[in-house]
């Protein structure tokens, strides 16, 4: 038999253990959650990862293109590859939106920005870098020739004249013309760049 006193350390004992057990993961590790000094942590911006954008659910290496270059599909969308910033992923993600759409001029040049039914090149690469968080408007192709720092960029890269531009995202271009349909596609193949002004965004 226990004696009264026993049991009432038991009770004690168990009751301190359910409480330890309510205590949240975050909290009893001392990561997330709110700080000692009352501030709550700051949250990691989200990274896409390497999903098509297109109905893709994936975002491990095994959904990314290989190191520094970007893969394209068979149904003509492209992956980013699995070492490419977050910048570069979402420019991808949101090009993918928009390659089984029409060319027509003017296209894409709405605000607020939103999804528009046909794309020139411009639009084609205003989406796209709007998409990457590098364009707060739309502007048309000769507003490009001085926009960003000058020459080929790391990931990005923006060839742009008076009358056309396109872009180089992870040694794809995306472009409106040479490419499958009439409207905004990837392709393996790289231009000449001549007669274009060779721009990039500063930080990729």
């Amino acid at each position: 038999m226990f004696s009264r006193e026993t049991k009432r350390t038991g009770r004690l004992a168990t009751s301190l253990l359910i409480a330890a057990c309510a205590i949240p993961a975050s909290a009893a590790a001392g990561t997330g959650g709110a700080s000692p000094g009352g501030t709550t942590s700051p949250t990691a911006p989200t990274d896409p990862g390497c999903t098509t954008g297109v109905g893709g659910t994936g975002s491990t290496s095994q959904d990314c293109g290989p190191t520094g270059k970007a893969k394209l599909l068979a149904t003509g969308q492209a992956v980013a590859p699995v070492n490419a910033p977050t910048a570069v992923k979402r420019a991808i993600r949101y090009a993918n939106m928009i390659i089984d759409k029409p060319y027509r001029l003017g296209g894409g040049h709405r605000l607020p920005w939103r999804i528009d039914s046909a794309y020139d090149c411009s639009g084609t690469a205003s989406w796209a870098l709007h998409g990457a968080r590098l364009l707060k408007a739309p502007m048309p192709s000769g507003s490009f020739v001085k926009w960003g720092a000058p020459g080929k960029g790391r990931w990005i890269t923006v060839y742009a004249h008076g009358g056309h531009m396109y872009l180089v995202i992870a040694g794809l271009r995306l472009d409106t013309s040479q490419v499958p349909g009439s409207g905004p596609g990837w392709s393996k193949t790289l231009r000449t760049g001549a007669g274009y002004s060779v721009r990039h965004p500063r930080a990729y």
